[in-house]
């Protein structure tokens, strides 16, 4: 048992040992232990069940109420965001922080977009999106983790959350099956918020937010996309200043311009302006991204002209 459970937890941690300290923030008072975010290599089977068996408390087949998917997401409030982590940066944000921001974000979207939103809805995709790191961890494209595979893990760890599976579910599968000698065959199971919690119509609005989210085919889903590169922008900024300018972020200036909606691409240009002028104040010009963040700022000036 013990070996299968060390097993299992390499999947998750593929580049540490099983007795390795996590190097992540503390987690005292967790009911579950702090989740790892170095994703798991290609070249190994994964399965949401896998994981799941690695929590000190067991996952029921068939939970009766909804508190075995809330012990489970709080996982997201322990799991450090890994682009953060890899710079070393201290008390870094979690998944669940960076979520919350982006809530708020969608409050606050921008007019003339604000009127052609469903802002509830907005909302509720900011604040499911990233759900399914709370089994498979912060996946980011340093890992070298293809998308169908990030997705396929994902759309799994949804399904456990949620509505679960069933035989002839076919879910957001059928069109990402490349990578299927990574896959472990997990048997039909009813999800955490599945029949018999009575929380199966929350669990089929969450799913279907998360897959809209991941689709990006509506303007909501769009807009929440782009809520995800601002709030990268917003934080990257807010570390650079704190830390005085010792750590240079600008590597994640780069999403500014894959925002796709133009208020929002207005939006971002005043974080780099920001940036911008925070390094003048440090007497530098000369740091990560300088050329496209000053690209990015003229073509906003260029505007106002």
């Amino acid at each position: 048992m013990e070996r299968a459970k060390a097993s299992a937890h390499r999947l998750m941690n593929p580049t540490r040992s099983p007795n390795a300290k996590p190097r992540s923030r503390s987690t005292a008072g967790s009911s579950q232990p702090d989740a790892t975010t170095t994703a798991p290599a290609l070249n190994e089977p994964w399965s949401a069940e896998q994981v799941l068996s690695t929590f000190p408390a067991a996952v029921p087949k068939q939970p009766t109420s909804s508190l075995h998917f809330l012990h489970t997401i709080e996982r997201l409030k322990t799991t450090p965001r890994e682009g953060w982590r890899r710079f070393k940066i201290p008390n870094g944000e979690s998944i669940a922080d960076h979520m919350y921001r982006m809530s708020i974000l969608t409050l606050l979207a921008p007019q003339p977009l604000r009127s052609k939103l469903d802002i509830p809805r907005c909302t509720l995709l900011a604040i499911v999106h990233d759900m399914g790191e709370s089994i498979v961890g912060d996946i980011t494209p340093m890992d070298k983790v293809s998308k169908v595979e990030k997705h396929r893990r994902e759309a799994e760890a949804m399904d456990f959350l949620t509505t679960g599976t069933q035989p002839s579910d076919s879910s957001d599968k059928e069109d990402h099956t490349q990578d299927v000698s990574n896959r472990v065959q997990s048997p039909v199971f009813h999800g955490l918020l599945g029949s018999g919690t009575g929380c199966e119509d929350a669990g089929q609005m969450i799913r279907s937010a998360w897959a809209e989210y991941e689709a990006d085919e509506t303007l909501e889903a769009h807009f929440v996309h782009d809520v995800d590169k601002l709030e990268l922008l917003l934080q990257m900024m807010e570390y650079e200043r704190r830390e005085e300018g010792k750590v240079d972020l600008g590597e994640f200036v780069r999403v500014a311009d894959k925002i796709q909606l133009e208020e929002m691409r207005q939006w971002s240009r005043d974080v780099l302006r920001e940036r911008l002028e925070f390094w003048k104040g440090k007497g530098t010009a000369e740091v990560g991204m300088m050329e496209l963040t000053n690209r990015l700022v003229q073509e906003s000036e260029g505007e106002k002209r």
